[in-house]
């Protein structure tokens, strides 16, 4: 089993800067993918970012070159640091690990609200 708890979410006006962390507790052996999601209200949950357990990593367009994705290197911490943001960033960012088994694990989520 493997626990997640995001944080760092926030209020920030377009341009600002906000760095998103994981805490990750239990089994992480077991996990071979990490990510940040985004949900927007009325709208689908989507991929951010991801992070392989080789350190490859892959960007939605939308946040190519304004979001960087990170971890410790015991993968027990997972950052998404995001700049430039826009008031389209505007979501709740879950957190998501997928064991080697496909079995899929998130966080509860946290606000991030870009607006002046």
């Amino acid at each position: 089993q493997v626990q997640l708890v995001e944080s760092g979410g926030g209020l920030v006006q377009p341009g600002g800067s906000l760095r998103l962390t994981c805490a990750a507790s239990g089994i992480t052996a077991s996990i071979w993918r990490m990510a940040w999601f985004r949900q927007a209200p009325g709208k689908q949950r989507d991929l951010v970012a991801r992070m392989t357990i080789d350190r490859t990593t892959d960007y939605a367009d939308s946040v190519k070159g304004r979001f960087a994705i990170s971890t410790n290197p015991a993968r027990n911490r997972l950052y998404l640091q995001m700049n430039s943001l826009k008031p389209e960033d505007t979501a709740v960012y879950y957190c998501n690990f997928q064991s080697k088994s496909s079995r899929d694990y998130w966080g509860p989520g946290t606000q991030v609200t870009v607006a002046s």
